[in-house]
This record gives C-alpha cells, sequence and structure tokens, in this order.
C-alpha cells in the first residue's frame, strides 16, 4: 500500500498510460466536457475533502473495534490476531488497490455499478447495482437495532415493542435528515463520532499496559474453532472498502485525493483492530465464552473501572450512528449515479437544494426500516452472500478494463501487469468462495431469490422506458464509458424541496 500513497503524490510526472492524469475523459473516443470533468455536482456545491473522506471511509468499512469480540470467542486469541494482520492482505489492500484505479478512472457516482457496465455492459452493471445497493441497505438496517441495544440496559422499555419500534423510526429520521443536508455535513459528523469512538480504547490500551503478558497472545486450540463464525466475522470487518467509489463524483480531485484517503483508511482501520484487540487479549485472563458482541465495554470495566465501561458503550453507540450516515450516503449517491447513468428512472437524478439525492435517501431510508426487524445474524449472513456476489463482478470488470482498455486514462494505476493483478485476485476469489460455501441453506435461497429479482427487474424497467410510462435520461455531460444506452438528454433540474 505505500505504492498507492506514492502514487497519489506523482501527478506532474510524465509516466505512461494515464497514471499521473487527474482528468476525468472518459474511455478513449468519449466525450466529457472541455475541462475534462464530469459535471455530476453542481458547482456551487462543496465537494468533500481527504480528511472528511478518511472518516466516511472508516465508517463504511469499520466503525471501530465494535463486533470484533467473536473472532476471539470463535477462534481463541493467536487465530484472532493473525486473521486481522493476514485478511487486510489478501482482501482489504486488494479491494482498496481496486477502488482507487477504477474509482479514479470513473470518479462519478455511479461508481462500482459504472466499472461493471463499462466492462460487462448495461445489464450487469444493473444487476451489481441492485446487489450492492441491497447488501447495503440490509446492512444499514442493523445499526439503529444496535443503537438501541446499547441503550436498553439504561432504558429497558428499549428492549422490544412499541416504544422500540417508534425509536427505531425516529434515529433513522434523524440520521436521514443528517444525509439531507449534505455530505459535508455527513463528513464532519463522521469525523467527530469517528474521534470520540476510538479515544475511549486510546485510553484502555494505556492502562492495560502493566497487565499485559504476550504469553496470552499465543493461545490456540485448532480443534475448537468455529470456523464459519470466524471467517464471517472477519469478513464482515474488513470489507465495504467500495462503497466509497458511489460518492467519487462529490470528492474534491478524486485522482489525487480518493487513493490517498483509502491509502489512510486501510491503516486506521486496522491499527484500530489490532490496538484493543492486543490490549484486551494480553491484560485479561482469557475465557473464550466472554469473548462475543459488547465484551469490550465488559473489558473497561475490569481495566479502568465503570467510567470507562460507559465511554466505551457510548462510543459503540455513536459509531452506530456513524455508519449509518456513512452507508447511507453510499447507497443513496448509488441510485443517483444509476439514473444518471439511464439505468433507473430520471427521479431519481434529482437533487434537493443541498445537492444530495433526495429520492434515493428517501427509498434507502424505506428499505432500512422494512429490513430492521431481521436478526444480527440473519443481516451479517445475508448482505456478505450478496457482497460476494458482487465483488466476483467487479473482479471480473477490473481485469476486463486492463485487457480491453489498456490505454484508458488512469489517474491511479496499481503498480502491477494484468497477469500480476490476476495473481493478486486470487486469494481474494477463494475467500469468497469459502464464505459462499459456509452459508447456511435458509440464507442462500434468501439470497439467491434476491438476485433473481434483480435479473427480472432490468428488463422490466427497460420496458417501462420503452413504453415511455416513466422518464429515463443519460446525463450528457458525463462520459462516454462505451456501453449503448445512448443519452436523452442532461438529469433533472435540482429540487429545493
Amino acid at each position: 500500500m505505500q505504492k498507492l500513497a506514492q502514487d497519489t503524490g506523482s501527478a506532474a510526472s510524465s509516466a505512461p498510460m494515464g497514471e499521473c492524469s487527474t482528468e476525468y475523459r472518459g474511455l478513449p473516443g468519449g466525450n466529457a466536457d472541455a475541462n475534462g470533468v464530469a459535471a455530476s455536482v453542481p458547482a456551487s456545491l462543496n465537494k468533500v475533502s481527504i480528511v472528511p473522506l478518511v472518516f466516511l471511509i472508516f465508517y463504511e468499512v469499520s466503525g471501530g473495534p465494535f463486533g470484533i469480540e467473536d473472532s476471539v470467542g470463535a477462534a481463541g486469541p493467536l487465530l484472532a490476531i493473525a486473521g486481522f494482520l493476514v485478511l487486510p492482505v489478501i482482501w482489504s489492500i486488494p479491494e482498496a488497490l481496486i477502488t482507487a484505479e477504477l474509482g479514479t478512472m470513473f470518479p462519478e457516482n455511479g461508481g462500482y455499478v459504472v466499472w461493471v457496465a463499462s466492462a460487462l455492459g448495461p445489464y450487469w452493471g444493473f444487476q451489481q447495482g441492485w446487489m450492492k445497493w441491497l447488501s447495503g441497505v440490509i446492512d444499514n438496517a442493523l445499526y439503529p437495532v444496535l443503537f438501541l441495544d446499547y441503550l436498553k440496559s439504561a432504558v429497558p422499555a428499549l428492549g422490544g415493542g412499541p416504544p422500540r419500534a417508534f425509536a427505531v423510526l425516529g434515529l433513522t429520521a434523524v440520521l436521514t435528515l443528517l444525509n439531507y443536508r449534505g455530505l459535508t455535513v455527513v463528513g464532519w459528523v463522521a469525523i467527530c463520532l469517528g474521534v470520540f469512538s476510538v479515544l475511549p480504547f486510546f485510553v484502555m490500551g494505556l492502562i492495560s499496559l502493566p497487565k499485559l503478558r504476550p504469553a496470552r497472545w499465543l493461545v490456540v486450540d485448532l480443534h475448537n474453532v468455529d470456523w464459519n463464525l470466524y471467517l464471517n466475522t472477519l469478513f464482515w470487518n474488513l470489507n465495504y472498502w467500495d462503497s466509497i467509489s458511489t460518492l467519487s463524483g462529490e470528492v474534491d480531485n478524486p485522482g489525487k485525493t480518493l487513493p490517498k484517503a483509502l491509502f489512510y483508511a486501510v491503516i486506521f482501520v486496522v491499527v484500530g483492530y489490532l490496538y484493543p484487540l492486543l490490549a484486551g487479549t494480553g491484560a485479561v485472563p482469557l475465557d473464550r465464552s466472554q469473548w462475543s458482541d459488547g465484551y469490550f465495554a465488559d473489558l473497561a470495566k475490569l481495566l479502568g473501572g465503570a467510567w470507562l465501561m460507559w465511554w466505551v458503550q457510548a462510543a459503540a453507540a455513536m459509531s452506530n450512528m456513524g455508519m449509518f450516515v456513512a452507508e447511507m450516503s453510499s447507497d443513496s449517491y448509488q441510485l443517483l449515479g444509476m439514473a444518471e447513468r439511464g439505468m433507473l428512472p430520471a427521479f431519481f437524478a434529482r437533487r434537493s437544494r443541498h445537492g444530495t439525492p433526495l429520492v434515493g435517501i428517501l427509498f434507502s431510508a424505506s428499505g432500512v426500516l422494512l429490513l430492521s426487524s431481521m436478526s444480527f445474524q440473519e443481516i451479517v449472513a445475508a448482505e456478505n452472500f450478496l457482497y460476494c456476489f458482487g465483488m466476483l463482478l467487479e473482479f471480473i470488470a477490473f481485469v476486463l478494463l486492463r485487457v480491453r482498455r489498456p490505454d484508458a486514462p488512469r489517474p491511479y494505476r496499481i503498480p502491477l501487469g494484468t497477469a500480476g493483478c490476476v495473481a493478486m485476485l486470487v486469494p481474494p476469489t477463494a475467500l469468497i468462495v469459502v464464505v459462499l460455501a459456509l452459508s447456511t441453506l435458509k440464507v442462500a435461497l434468501v439470497s439467491l431469490g434476491a438476485v433473481a429479482v434483480g435479473l427480472v427487474l432490468q428488463p422490466l424497467l427497460r420496458l417501462v422506458e420503452k413504453k415511455g410510462w416513466l422518464r429515463f435520461a443519460v446525463n450528457s455531460d458525463l462520459p462516454d464509458i462505451g456501453v449503448g444506452h445512448a443519452p436523452a438528454a442532461a438529469a433533472e433540474e435540482p429540487l429545493a424541496p
């Protein structure tokens, strides 16, 4: 990943094949504007700078060490620590590198949808968008539920029934409003919540230093490992690096900013997991049965007292808010990007007076409310299954674009040839196969049913377009990406609700 950071600072050099270009000209023969920039965002609106972008990626992927406790319960300290060292190398770094290359090659809000559409055609681009949006909404349904779970010990009424239902509705409404107010607001909220969420673990690590026993990190029992829980916990906590691509059109100078932000975020996330994991497993005698969701709060009480426990619990609650607003931003801007490419009705491309995708936000919030009754285990398993299918399409699109479009401008280019990139993708592809193989029959059937809906939905939308029942339009300011859907008109004028 060092190369990723170094290359972003070399924009003035003359390396071949577009590595250092910061213009968005589309594929060779495209129709970008005179300045080489897609006019996806009104010029009067503020774009996201690198610091808020790092924290948005942090919340898309992690949000802190909340939820990694199951890795110790499933496999013990040694395998848990090793997992959070090895999996970033074989999964997170390749995914971040692909996001840096393709996200700067296509810096628009369609993100991974545009990548797949350019390589495989609009039909498969739509399928990618459907699976990723559904996976993101399923993931987002988790956060209001977890937020209330952390509060129900203090307010027992939030444990179930109408009070909990109204609380989920109210919390979703407040966080949706933050997204409506714009990415600048969301970005700075993410910074504040991120600092607040990380600080108690920094303090807990300092307190644990005199009690550390390194031998405790080496405990392992290979005959007593829950591989399904272990791998799903690692995978869930280290994926979604590509989600930031659907915000590329809102980023200030994405050709430089996006790769740098991904580089810093990878370091931030991995250290944010390993630091408390080393502190917790090294300072307290091991009881694997205790290592489950929320155990870090108990460790904080053992190491620092009740005040630190309350701080960790408050940080966990705030972290869920941060993950919600980051995920909803990604999901709603993805719908906007798909509409600007003519894959969805044009009303999805309308922006509020704050420049935000109003219809996309409302659709994503509605999906969250509909799915918020699912259990934690069902949510994680279903989103992982759909996410895996989407990642396979991304890997195929990445390789095909390297082969078919070698001369397309790439402001950041992974410093490997095509064969090297294929080799880089072998371990993450094998991991996807393992995660899919370990899923239960129920999860597989439900997820495949959701995939089947997308296979039918795209032809239905094309029929709706052909009949003229709804208006579809390709934003004429966006460059050509080599797909067959011709521009019909510019995107709809912004609304001012």
